[in-house]
């Protein structure tokens, strides 16, 4: 095969050339730029996760990463190591004396009590046995009327097989641990003795799901009473159809809700459109009715653009450059703020020089010659307010992490089961997501709760608040 060399064209053949040609060739270059810088796209410089990354990339990075770290493994020098608190006395189970009948050294026999012997304490689990409770209901004939009645449950006893605690732990192993159906049928088994189908788990997955109902419903008006959230979304399969998991992070509760749609008005329905705290957020279009006053825009995020204009080489390296280095410097200043080795007046006028260079190197981005740098600049000189809203307002993050960390659990849960089949598995989802997060913020036992909610069921009254408690 021979490979000819390309031709050259000289200024006076190119002004020859009819300008549709002209038109089309400059089309074609365009399009083989674009394809360009997406097969250069990756985690560090879009929004694309590190799953995404190919495995050049990734390993790439792992060097990178074992050449900067040269610390061994395990704790570091001057780390205060963490050791298990013993149990007081009268709060261990038993009590086992154990002496020396020797001495170790000579041979003698050895007497007395050591008024202060070491103490070492073993916890063990016994063998777990369900309790089974059989309610034995009479039917009786009326002497009167010859007809039959037969005895109703008593007041809370499950018309299931199985009660709450026993309920909560399935729907905690499936809906807080993530495990498979299957899996929790065979859990069941090997620890408590107990057979149960995939359907009666399904079954008691959503007896729980209803039990939870009323303190979510709590919960998603109590977020937007609040004066700072943290949103963001990430995609999730209900069924046939392509959906969208959505979390809204407050300081003591969080909320998941799973919508068939990424649009504006599950923002809405997650903030209440009349929302006056500060939003946290990207700058996906959905948040663009929110005031820009009321917003703060992500930087992890806006770091990803820096970097992909680096990668675009030319003039736009220099710019793209130019605000990572502003930006790690704008860090630098933050982390001391945080770590209380300078006020926030002090963090508010280092910030006064850096503004303002991070916006002309913006505006200078947005004026270049490079479309996409040019519109991703424009973009977020449209919302510049918004960047700087964590300077002003105390207990605003510059990054949107919190809500990134929260919805990694939904992302986990996503990968293992591909999503929901059904409204009502969504349902479930979206509820034990609700309630493990922001259980966890409140240091509150999950299955404690769970317990209680699905006892309360049974007794028809209302289910414990995931508010925060006094």
């Amino acid at each position: 095969m021979v490979i000819e060399r390309p031709v050259e064209i000289t200024i006076e053949d190119w002004e020859k050339t009819p300008s549709t040609v002209q038109d089309y060739i400059a089309r074609q270059a365009a399009e083989l730029q674009d394809a360009q810088e997406r097969l250069g796209q990756n985690s560090q410089n879009s929004s694309r996760p590190p799953s995404s990354d190919p495995p050049e990339q990734k390993e790439q990075k792992n060097e990178k990463k074992s050449k900067s770290n040269k610390r061994k493994q395990g704790g570091q020098p001057g780390h205060l190591g963490h050791k298990r608190e013993l149990k007081p006395v009268e709060e261990v189970d038993e009590v086992v004396p154990v002496k020396p009948d020797r001495c170790r050294h000579c041979e003698a026999g050895l007497e007395g009590e050591d008024a202060h012997p070491h103490r070492h304490q073993v916890t063990e689990i016994p063998p777990i046995k369900p309790t089974v409770t059989e309610y034995q209901l009479h039917t009786l004939c009326c002497e009167e009327c010859g007809g039959k009645t037969r005895a109703e449950l008593p007041p809370g006893v499950p018309s299931r097989a199985f009660g709450p605690r026993l309920q909560s732990i399935v729907s905690m192993a499936s809906g807080v641990y993530r495990m498979s159906r299957r899996q929790v049928e065979q859990m069941m088994d090997d620890f408590f003795k107990v057979k149960l189908s995939l359907g009666t788990v399904k079954n008691l997955e959503k007896d729980t799901s209803s039990a939870l109902a009323e303190p979510i419903e709590e919960a998603k008006e109590y977020v937007k009473e609040q004066k700072q959230a943290n949103i963001d979304e990430t995609s999730w399969k209900q069924g046939p159809d392509k959906g969208w998991l959505w979390v809204m992070a407050t300081q003591w509760v969080v909320v998941f809700v799973i919508r068939l749609s990424r649009g504006s008005k599950v923002a809405k329905e997650l903030l209440g459109e009349q929302f006056k705290g500060v939003v946290n957020s990207d700058r996906y279009s959905a948040y663009n009715w929110l005031p820009v006053q009321l917003r703060q825009l992500c930087w992890a995020h806006l770091i990803r653009n820096f970097q992909a204009f680096v990668d675009y080489g030319g003039s736009s390296a220099r710019i793209g450059e130019g605000l990572l280095s502003k930006t790690e410097l704008m860090f630098a200043w933050w982390y001391k703020l945080k770590d209380g080795e300078i006020s926030r007046a002090e963090f508010q006028e280092k910030m006064k020089m850096i503004r303002p260079e991070i916006v002309d190197l913006l505006k200078e981005g947005a004026a270049c010659g490079h479309e996409k740098m040019a519109g991703s600049c424009a973009h977020i000189l449209k919302f510049e307010p918004a960047l700087w809203t964590f300077i002003k307002v105390e207990g605003i993050e510059p990054t949107n992490n919190e809500a990134e960390r929260e919805i990694r659990s939904g992302v986990i849960w996503r990968k293992t089961s591909f999503g929901s089949q059904s409204e009502a598995g969504s349902l479930f989802a979206e509820r034990m997501l609700t309630v493990a997060a922001t259980l966890k913020r409140q240091n509150r036992n999950i299955l404690d709760y769970l317990t209680e909610a699905c006892t309360a069921r049974l007794d028809k009254r209302p289910a414990p608040s995931l508010l925060p408690q006094e």
